[in-house]
């Protein structure tokens, strides 16, 4: 025997069992008794017997309805969890923001605008990816993240990077190290130092991709370390010297412990993208959290300079 239930069966059993009544309940759904009376009825033809003892006040259910009863209160909060998901998404208010970063650094950055953004934004689902570890762009084209953060704009089909905000890649070295007489650094600077880097390729580095390889120049050794606070504690111990984006350096630029310099007289200015799919970038969070992303910079420059 075959049921071909469908979900309505089961608000009506429930709906009846908690109101106590044909009439309360009939109120409660909005229908008239007689119509409710008649759904019961089908419902009771479908499965062969009767699912309510009629004859006792409140009405209860007889043990055909309350095998239903329990499938209904399974069933149903899960149905109605996806639905109000659902009309979550179609008003804006939900969604995914899967993020992946192929700057080491960004997580300085990010995190306090994730906080910011999860207060006002509690129904979106926010991850964050190491883009390093793989393939981000092409990932975004897939729907496997949902944005990725970026200073290498592509032409890609379906594909939009947004400006956030320009930075400048700094040079940090212990106060005590000769090239901390030096007004900027050249790459010929580097030929002699030891360069602590984030374990991220050659390219991907903004002392290599803009400095050191167009200049030919190799340093006397690399160290690749993980955390920034690693990076700098090494520095301040004279183990080498690092370039780091300026934002990540507006606690140190007040320390005694440390100098920190323009790369090239000129200095050196890079831009940070979001890539978003062109589909997701009118969404309304998406919209709001470019918009915190280009805003925390600002903020953090500005505290760096009331210190």
């Amino acid at each position: 025997m075959k049921l071909h239930l469908e979900f309505r069966h089961l608000r009506t059993i429930r709906a009846i069992h908690e109101a106590g009544s044909f009439a309360r309940a009939a109120e409660r759904m909005a229908v008239t008794q007689s119509a409710l009376s008649h759904q019961v009825k089908n419902l009771e033809g479908l499965v062969g017997m009767e699912l309510f003892v009629r004859r006792t006040k409140p009405m209860r259910l007889s043990p055909a309805g309350e095998r239903l009863l329990r499938l209904a209160e399974q069933v149903l909060p899960q149905v109605e969890a996806v639905e109000e998901e659902f009309a979550g998404l179609h008003a804006g208010r939900a969604g995914r923001l899967h993020i992946a970063i192929e700057c080491h650094a960004c997580y300085e950055w990010l995190f306090p605008v994730l906080e910011r953004f999860r207060r006002a934004w509690p129904d979106v689902d926010v991850d964050i990816r190491p883009g390093l570890q793989f393939k981000a762009l092409p990932a975004l084209q897939r729907e496997e993240v949902d944005l990725v953060v970026s200073s290498d704009p592509e032409d890609l089909p379906g594909v939009t990077f947004r400006p956030l905000f320009d930075y400048e890649p700094v040079f940090v070295a212990a106060a005590s190290h000769p090239l901390a007489a030096r007004p900027h650094v050249e790459a010929e600077d580097f030929r002699g130092e030891t360069l602590i880097t984030y374990p991220v390729d050659r390219p991907r580095l903004d002392v290599f991709s803009q400095l050191l390889i167009p200049a030919g120049v190799e340093p006397a050794a690399v160290r690749q370390v993980e955390l920034t606070a690693v990076i700098l504690l090494l520095v301040a111990s004279q183990r080498g010297v690092a370039v780091l984006p300026d934002w990540v350096l507006r606690e140190v630029r007040g320390s005694s412990d440390y100098v920190t310099r323009p790369l090239t007289a000129r200095g050196v200015t890079r831009r940070l993208y979001a890539a978003v799919r062109e589909a997701d970038a009118a969404r309304p969070y998406m919209a709001h959290v470019l918009g915190l992303m280009r805003t925390e910079p600002i903020k953090m420059r500005g505290m760096a300079d009331a210190s």
